[in-house]
């Protein structure tokens, strides 16, 4: 396996895992937000949840974007969402043998942190929808579950020290 995908809800510390991850292993880090069109990012600055169909779109090219690295025989770690279970079976056909770390907090939790943020374009109000859209990873293959709340290093070292079992 050379790509982890660290997903959860908003606020949950994907980007802030995932690159801290992947500084440390020396991979390449894919920020998921990036790959939003910008009628996306519109709808959720103005508080308005994605659909199923406006996922699709980012999904496929996050895809497209893990199958080239894998081409490429990269070691990636990617911060995406990935809420629901047909969501990350659309990154699973980029690379059958992807990880999925599932970052792990309450509504509570969630709606406290993203309500910090001042520089990114989720609002504390889709807090709710993100959850409501949830099926956590349960019962799927190679997937890690994590408390968010644990501090940065030991969400990281555990993560690493998976993988690394894993690719043993």
């Amino acid at each position: 396996m050379r790509t982890i995908v660290i997903m959860g809800v908003a606020g949950c510390g994907k980007s802030t895992i995932a690159d801290a991850i992947s500084k440390r292993i020396s991979a390449c880090f894919i920020e998921g937000d990036e790959f939003h069109p910008p009628e996306n990012v519109r709808k959720m600055s103005t508080g308005i949840p994605l659909t199923d169909a406006d996922r699709q779109g980012w999904l496929q090219g996050l895809a497209l974007e893990i199958t080239d690295r894998a081409r490429a025989s990269e070691r990636v770690i990617v911060a995406c969402s990935a809420l629901k279970r047909s969501y990350r079976d659309t990154l699973r056909q980029a690379s059958p043998d992807l990880g999925f770390v599932f970052l792990e907090l309450t509504p509570e939790q969630a709606m406290d942190r993203v309500s910090q943020r001042s520089n990114h374009f989720m609002p504390a109000s889709l807090v709710e929808s993100q959850f409501r859209d949830l099926e956590p990873p349960r019962d799927e293959p190679l997937v890690l579950s994590i408390s968010a709340i644990e501090s940065i290093k030991t969400i990281a070292d555990k993560a690493i020290s998976w993988w690394s079992t894993i690719n043993a």
